[in-house]
């Protein structure tokens, strides 16, 4: 008993540690002061809010600008790696067994390398080949930075699945493309889903490969937040968009939780 006690304070002391600041920053959104400090709170206000959505304003602009081209490159960059990543997982998979552990440990490598390392030669490659930098040299370096990812969530789903339905589907007169269709994409498909999803996630957070291979009028959120810390002038509005995420990606947590929930749910009353 005493064991179950200590252990809930101690998770729930953890999750306080990780969500405070989270929740300070949540409760100064509705606070349009330029200082900060322990204990001083105004009247709640909405104004972040609606200025963050007054297009009037210039530095709102310039955020909802930030944030059109972070989530393009970011989707972008998802699409191309997660076509990619999934027929290298393919790819390797298929292959001869030293070729797989060989390609394996290049993939793992690319997860583990320091992301500057990424950068830096992705932009000392640009110079060499006198490419300039745009939306494309930032979409690689995404690309480059994502696929790895990809291939990580793909390749459990593969060695989950077994061989003998791939071998059954060309002895019963598949191609081996339909049987990659019809068989082995409808299996891998979760993989596929959370290699997707993560590739959005890291693409949208990303900053190092973003500030080396974008195009200096090209800012996305991180590069903004960055050139505004220089400016010492990050907009306040600031504090309502990431407020604003942070909500959005909570319910998409909750609701993506009950959904798992109701479809245990239904196969717990099948098994039945």
């Amino acid at each position: 008993m005493v064991k179950k006690v200590f252990g809930k304070i101690y998770i729930y002391l953890v999750l306080f540690i990780m969500y405070l600041p989270i929740l300070i920053l949540m409760i100064y959104s509705f606070q349009d002061t330029t200082t900060i400090r322990f204990g001083e709170f105004h009247t709640p206000t909405f104004k972040l809010y609606t200025d963050l959505f007054d297009f009037g304003i210039l530095k709102s602009k310039e955020i909802w600008i930030a944030v059109a081209h972070t989530i393009e490159i970011a989707i972008a960059a998802a699409l191309v790696s997660t076509i990619i990543g999934t027929l290298g997982a393919i790819g390797i998979f298929y292959s001869k067994r030293k070729v797989r552990n060989t390609l394996n440990a290049i993939s793992n490598i690319s997860i583990v390398n320091a992301e500057i390392v990424t950068a830096l030669s992705l932009r000392i490659l640009y110079s060499f080949l006198h490419v300039e930098l745009s939306f494309t040299t930032l979409l690689i370096g995404h690309v480059v930075l994502t696929i790895p990812f990809v291939v990580l969530n793909v390749m459990p789903k593969l060695q989950q699945m077994d061989p003998n339905e791939y071998e059954a589907a060309l002895d019963l007169g598949a191609t081996p493309a339909k049987a990659l269709w019809k068989v082995v994409f409808p299996f891998i498909l979760p993989g596929i889903i959370s290699g997707f999803l993560l590739s959005i996630t890291l693409s949208l957070d990303d900053y190092i490969i973003t500030a080396y291979t974008a195009n200096t009028s090209f800012d996305t959120l991180s590069t903004y937040v960055y050139k505004s810390m220089v400016k010492k002038s990050i907009p306040l509005q600031f504090r309502s968009l990431t407020t604003i995420i942070f909500v959005v990606i909570a319910i998409g947590v909750v609701i993506y939780g009950i959904v798992n929930r109701h479809k245990e749910a239904k196969a717990n009353l099948k098994i039945r």
